[in-house]
């Protein structure tokens, strides 16, 4: 169906595996997958009092944990990047010819119908189809 499908990876929730078994069902014979997480440095209110190494600690953290996450899937393309989520997965969709982003979203609350989740702001503001698969806690 897809010849290049996103999955971006929130490596603190349990959907990953869902969302990328999802992705091997949607995608071409001769697609690709890309496995993005997006990394968010602390803001600069926050950047204030936390010093160089300890960003860059949580930066390669990030990295070890996306790799062990993808370590039986060789075919899937690992991404790490910074930057704001729901922004950073919308750009990098735009910029890399991405025709689909499969992305998990845990049940909505309140504050997601006035703030909006990360998956809500994807769904809205990107330019290609978007499967969303429900975390069902």
């Amino acid at each position: 169906m897809y010849k290049k499908i996103l999955v971006p990876m929130a490596l603190d929730h349990d959907v990953s595996h869902q969302t990328l078994e999802l992705a091997q069902t949607l995608i071409d014979a001769d697609g690709e997958i890309v496995a993005l997480h997006v990394h968010e440095a602390p803001q600069d209110s926050v950047r204030a009092y936390v010093d160089e190494d300890t960003i860059q600690a949580g930066y390669d953290s990030a990295k070890t944990r996306l790799a062990e996450k993808l370590v039986n899937l060789p075919t899937i393309t690992p991404v790490l990047i910074t930057g704001h989520s729901a922004r950073s997965i919308i750009d990098y969709a735009d910029g890399h010819e991405i025709d689909c982003i499969v992305m998990g979203s845990h049940k909505p609350g309140l504050s997601d119908y006035f703030l909006g989740s990360t998956a809500a702001r994807v769904v809205r503001h990107a330019r290609c189809s978007v499967h969303v698969q429900r975390n069902p806690d």
